[in-house]
This record gives C-alpha cells, structure tokens and sequence, in this order.
C-alpha cells in the first residue's frame, strides 16, 4: 500500500468510530444514566464491583476496576472494584480444576455479596464464562450491569428487572470496545460527581 492509501485507511477508521459512537450517543445515554444510578447506589452502601471480560474486555474490565480504586480525574477516596480477570493463580486453578466457563462463576461465588454489582463485559453478548457469572451473581442476589453489542446474545435474555444492560448499536468487535471504554469513562465521571462534588 502506499502512504497515500495507509492514511485513507487510518481516516476512515476515524471516520468509522466518531459515526458509531454519534449514534450510540442518542442510544445509550439513558442507559448508562440508569447504570450510574445502580453503581453510585451501591458504592454509597459500601458495596463493590466486581468486573469480568474476556480479550479487550478483559483489559476493558482491569482499566475499570484500576479507575475505581486509584482514581479518574481527580483526587478522592479509593473505591471498591474487583477484576477478575487478574490473578493468574485463580483462572488457571479453575480452568485446569473445573472448566474455563468457570474462571470468573467461582470468583462471583467466593467474593460476591448481596446488592454488589457484576459488571460483565462481552461484545457479542454470547460469552459462556460471562453468563455463568450472571447466573451465579443472581443467586447471590447481586445486580448486573451488561456491556454489550450486537443484539445483546445470550446475555440480553438473562438480565432481570434491577439489572442494565448498555448495548453498543454495532456488529464491529473493535467499534464496540471503542464505545465501551467510553462508556466506562461516563461511569467514572459520574460516579466521582456524585459521590465526591
């Protein structure tokens, strides 16, 4: 390819993510209203989040669960959230003892408790360790907030009243992540404006 050709793809690319991101825009903001409202209620009652993905959305959730506990955008108490998407010693255990589709359902067994919130990450919405998670979270009576896209998957048919699901209007892994990285900021700023303003 030449130059001229690499910077037509570079742009377009661009091009691509600021057109998904418009529409997500009108899609999503009641949606993660909703989200920060569930995550600032349960962080004001000393509970925590724990945050599970796979691939990006595992990187996805480690940034989050580091937001949280060190900082945003400015300085204030440290607050409660979990990766689970970390402790090699844990996800080899269980996947060499039980299954992969139990790496982050035994984490949410061990660690979660009654009106924590699971933030589950999946782009296809389809993530099988991702939905042994939400089942285990629902029996210990803990809230859901669903990143997804696509149609939402398996995942959209799970989520119960209490829970929110922000579902990315795109069929593009990459142009997903994009707007859920995004997503995650708005709880981050939110949750600092209101726990901290």
């Amino acid at each position: 390819m030449s130059k001229t050709q690499i910077i037509a793809s570079i742009e377009q690319m661009f091009d691509d993510s600021i057109a998904t991101k418009q529409s997500a825009k009108t899609a999503l903001a009641e949606p993660i209203a909703n989200a920060v409202n569930l995550l600032v209620n349960a962080l004001k009652s000393n509970k925590k989040t724990l945050v599970c993905g796979n691939g990006g959305s595992a990187a996805d959730a480690q940034h989050f669960a580091a937001e949280l506990i060190c900082r945003f955008e400015k300085e204030r108490d440290s607050l409660a959230s979990i990766a689970l998407t970390t402790d090699s010693s844990i996800l080899t255990a269980v996947s060499n003892d039980y299954s992969y589709a139990e790496v982050f359902a035994r984490q949410v067994a061990g660690l979660g408790q009654a009106d924590d919130v699971l933030i589950a990450i999946s782009t296809s919405g389809n993530s099988e360790n991702i939905i042994r998670a939400i089942h285990i979270a629902h029996e210990k009576q803990m809230n859901v907030l669903a990143l997804t896209g696509r149609d939402g998957g398996k995942i959209a048919t799970l989520l119960k009243n209490n829970d929110v699901e922000i579902r990315v209007p795109s069929e593009s892994t990459a142009r997903t992540q994009e707007v859920h990285i995004l997503t995650l900021h708005c709880l981050c700023d939110q949750i600092d404006t209101q726990l901290f303003s």
